[in-house]
C-alpha cells in the first residue's frame, strides 16, 4: 500500500488526483494540503482527511507527494520534502530556468519525477517527435508547434508545448532560445529555415491539444495528441507515484516511468 499526499487539493487537478487515489486499492490518501491563507484549512476533504497547510503537518507520513500547483508553492514543497526525505511527483508547469535548477538540486537528495505532462500518450508523443526530428533533420522541413487549452490556463505556451520545442531543438543540435518564435505579427519576412514556431490558443474548456507540424514543399506531417479529460493526467501521475517509491535520489521523467 503506497501512502500518498496531494498538494493543492482544492484545485481542479489536485482534487481529481486525490479523489482517484481514494478509489485505488493499492493506494492510500493520507493527507491533502492547500495554501496557508485558504479558508479551507482544517476542514475535511473527505471522511477522515483534513486540509493542512504543509506536508510537515500531516498526521501520517506519506511515501510520496503529488504536486500540481503553481511554481511558488512547488518551491516551498521542495524544501519540506527534502527535509522529510519524501519523494515527489511534480506536474506543475510555468517554471523559470532558475526554478528548474532548484528542482534538479533537490533531486540530488530525494527522487523526483518531473514532467510538464503526465499523460502516457503525450510522453509517447515526446518520444515520436524526437525520432521524427532526427530523421528529417537537414531535409528542408519546417517545424511548428500549436497548442490549445481552456480559457482558465495561466501560463502560455503550455509546459507541454515548451517540452516539445525543447525536444525538437535538442535533436536539431540547436539552442531553443536562439531559434524559437512565439507568435508572429506584421512584416516578419520569410520564415528562417531553423525556426521553431510555438503558438498558443486559449478557448472554452479545451483540456489540451498539441500538434507538431513537420512541413516541406509538397507535404505536411502532423503529430497530434488530444486530451479529452483531465483524468488522463491524473492517472499518469498515479502511475508515477507508484513507480517512484523506493527509487534512488535523481531527477526522473515519465520516460523513466514508462521504461522508454
Amino acid at each position: 500500500m503506497v501512502k500518498v499526499a496531494v498538494t493543492g487539493a482544492k484545485g481542479r487537478m489536485g482534487s481529481l488526483i486525490a479523489n482517484l487515489t481514494i478509489n485505488e486499492k493499492d493506494l492510500k490518501l493520507v493527507g491533502v494540503t492547500e495554501r496557508p491563507d485558504s479558508g479551507i484549512i482544517g476542514k475535511e476533504f473527505s471522511e477522515g482527511i483534513k486540509f493542512f497547510s504543509s506536508i510537515k503537518e500531516l498526521p501520517e507520513r506519506p511515501d510520496v507527494v503529488i504536486d500540481f500547483t503553481v511554481p511558488q508553492a512547488t518551491l516551498k514543497l521542495l524544501e519540506e520534502a527534502r527535509e522529510l526525505g519524501i519523494p515527489l511527483v511534480i506536474g506543475t508547469t510555468g517554471f523559470s530556468e532558475d526554478e528548474k535548477k532548484k528542482i534538479e538540486e533537490a533531486s540530488k537528495v530525494i527522487p523526483i519525477v518531473f514532467s510538464p505532462n503526465m499523460s502516457l500518450g503525450v510522453n509517447i508523443l515526446f518520444k515520436i517527435v524526437a525520432e521524427v526530428t532526427k530523421a528529417l533533420k537537414d531535409k528542408g522541413y519546417d517545424v511548428e508547434i500549436f497548442e490549445i487549452h481552456h480559457r482558465f490556463k495561466k501560463d502560455a505556451p503550455s509546459g507541454t508545448a515548451m517540452k516539445l520545442a525543447e525536444i525538437v531543438a535538442e535533436n536539431l543540435g540547436k539552442e531553443l532560445e536562439e531559434i524559437a518564435v512565439f507568435g508572429r505579427k506584421g512584416i516578419t519576412g520569410e520564415r528562417k529555415p531553423d525556426e521553431i514556431g510555438v503558438l498558443a490558443a486559449r478557448m472554452g474548456d479545451v483540456v489540451g491539444d498539441h500538434t507538431v507540424f513537420f512541413a516541406a514543399l509538397g507535404e505536411r506531417l502532423e503529430l497530434t495528441h488530444r486530451a479529452t479529460s483531465r483524468e488522463t493526467f491524473a492517472r499518469g501521475a498515479l502511475v508515477a507515484a507508484r513507480w517512484i517509491v523506493g527509487k534512488k535520489p535523481r531527477l526522473y521523467s515519465m520516460f523513466d516511468v514508462l521504461g522508454i
